[in-house]
């Protein structure tokens, strides 16, 4: 994305009243046709319609923007981004995502080390297209691997090096400098391997730099890689506010102007997007819910019970929708986690990522779920489910039914998230209870195949099944989450349903979505899920959150999608990014 911002207009600056006209306004609404204008005012919409009455509605102190042919849509809503994680973890790192070669890796960290003060740690991005690093890869370096050691220790001696490895690919790759093993303690005497971690060394016994297996810099869940990772300085906390700011931009790029960060927030967290909102820094509108309880990173530890009642006693106190740009609605629970690794709670053994057997790994006690599901039910607090396995779902449906037949009148808004496998029986009892649901095609696209590696190939029938979730009739928002990072890409894949590396689709009856269907996934539907009036269709009296794309998402061809390119993208009637191209 190297396209540069022009015009990018301060609130102040947004005109009061804009007509855009010259290309298709799609609505999205489900029920309006696409117009032929619309007008803006004072931040809103305030009609859509034909050209002709849409010049009178403005009047002649209006500002005209004619999109030459472009289609006009809503903003969309990313119903699972994880923006802050992304932009803190990546924006204090030397970029390596499109290095060539070693000497393009060296000359990168050489500059970054430069600025640091001697003995500072300098990290790196892993090389490739995160976070899957299907498409491109380390692997892809001209010369084939990491760089070691030696290599690495041409860009500085004076500093601690390590090219990271970043989630959910377990086993993964990470590089250090010499300084960076030493650091680690990591020697000749270290052995080969220490729980899920290999050692590379070279014919001396010597290591060489290069680490396998689990270490990634969170879900490991490995006892010596999180031991190491554990006394580093992972997070800048001067990245907060810039690195946040940076992935809203780029975000705006894509054409998102509402996200949902309902997994992994903790207070810390969740202020930075307060402080952005006071600073009138926001360039997104945020629907944050807090975490029970925090796992997946090196210094995360189990909460006591007290401990995690007080979480729930938070995210109620913290509850507020009254805000147009940032919310807090709801507490996430989660038991499992990612497949690559090993966690997702399955009924059946299946390989792991070793070849040992596992059903999976419990973040939260069963004990803990159940006093979450009650405390929601007796205080209206919304619970945003993270279920991903056969297990998850069936122990946590037994509870629900079970408590919500007790609570007849509890709210019935909550989230279901993830949704890696479905089965019918399991998508009408969600439905029943009144679920709403976010998923990712970034999930079946790219471990469809592991899926049926290390699971079978009957699982494939309930991965990511839209069509089943639909029919059932839960309303469903679609978000990023891991990759790729192309929304309309995204919409192709829910028609699709390809797997990134064979090329194989899992298409059962379970799973295709009309291309309509798949972008009211990414509008309309994904606001619904949210609960927020105003955003996700271009109706009168919405947000004026709006995006022009060079071609028309709903009607152009198929292989075309994915290269729909984001022209402008007006937040609250200002724009926020802008191409240059109109």
């Amino acid at each position: 994305m190297s396209s540069a911002n022009h015009d990018v207009k301060a609130e102040s600056d947004a005109p009061q009243t804009l007509l855009v006209q010259g290309g298709p306004i799609l609505v999205l609404d489900g029920r309006t046709p696409p117009q032929e204008a619309i007008v803006l005012r004072n931040g809103r919409v305030a009609a859509v319609g034909t050209a002709e009455a849409m010049r009178i509605v403005a009047g002649p102190g209006a500002e005209h923007l004619d999109v030459r042919g472009c289609t006009v849509m809503p903003g969309l809503v990313d119903t699972h981004p994880h923006l802050l994680h992304f932009g803190v973890i990546s924006y204090p790192l030397v970029d390596l995502a499109d290095a060539k070669n070693h000497g393009d890796i060296v000359e990168r960290i050489r500059k970054k080390a430069a600025e640091k003060e001697t003995g500072k740690w300098v990290f790196a991005t892993p090389v490739g297209e995160p976070h899957y690093f299907l498409r491109r890869s380390y692997r892809d370096l001209e010369e084939g691997a990491l760089p070691d050691r030696h290599v690495l220790d041409r860009a500085t001696t004076a500093h601690p090096v390590m090219i990271q490895a970043w989630a959910p690919v377990i086993p993964n790759v990470c590089a250090l400098n010499s300084a960076g093993l030493a650091a680690l303690g990591i020697t000749r005497d270290t052995p080969d391997r220490v729980e899920n971690v290999w050692i590379e060394k070279d014919r001396q016994g010597q290591p060489t730099g290069i680490l396998r297996g689990s270490v990634n810099i969170y879900y490991t869940n490995d006892r010596f890689m999180d031991s190491l990772l554990r006394d580093l300085p992972l997070l800048d906390p001067d990245a907060a506010f810039p690195g946040t700011k940076h992935a809203m931009n780029e975000y705006n790029r894509m054409g998102v102007t509402t996200v949902y960060e309902g997994h992994t927030m903790s207070p810390l967290e969740m202020e930075v997007y307060r402080v952005l909102r006071a600073e009138g820094a926001l360039t997104v509108r945020v629907l944050m819910a807090l975490e029970s309880e925090i796992y997946g990173v090196p210094w995360a530890q189990p909460l006591s019970d007290e401990e995690f009642d007080n979480n729930l006693e938070l995210a109620l106190s913290m509850t507020d929708m009254s805000d147009d740009l940032c919310r807090c609605n709801g507490v996430t629970v989660s038991r499992g986690g990612p497949c690559w690794p090993g966690f997702i709670r399955m009924h059946e053994t299946y390989r792991g990522p070793y070849g040992e057997s596992t059903r999976g790994f419990t973040f939260v006690s069963g004990e803990k779920e159940e006093r979450a599901i009650e405390y929601c039910a007796c205080h209206g607090l919304r619970l945003n489910y993270i279920g991903a396995g056969y297990r998850d779902h069936d122990e946590f449906l037994d509870r629900a039914e079970a408590i919500l037949a007790r609570h007849p009148k509890a709210k019935r808004d909550w989230i279901l998230q993830h949704v890696y496998l479905l089965k019918e029986e399991q998508a009408r009892r969600y439905a029943g209870l009144g679920f709403q649901v976010t998923t990712s095609m970034s999930f079946s696209w790219a471990k469809g195949d592991l899926f049926a590696e290390r699971m079978g190939e009957h699982v494939l029938q309930d991965l990511i099944p839209l069509r089943r979730l639909l029919d059932a009739g839960l309303t469903v928002g679609c978000g990023t989450d891991w990759g790729p990072k192309n929304i309309f890409e995204h919409i192709q894949l829910a028609q699709t349903h390809r797997f990134c590396v064979s090329g194989r689709q899992n298409l059962g009856p379970g799973q295709p979505v009309s291309r309509r269907e798949a972008l009211l996934m990414w509008t309309r539907d994904a606001a619904r899920v949210l609960g927020w009036e105003g955003v996700g269709t271009l109706r009168p009296g919405n947000h004026a959150d709006l995006i022009v794309v060079d071609r028309n998402p709903l009607t152009c061809d198929m292989d075309s999608l994915p290269g729909t390119q984001v022209l402008r993208t007006v937040f609250g009637g200002r724009t926020v990014f802008d191409s240059g191209e109109l």
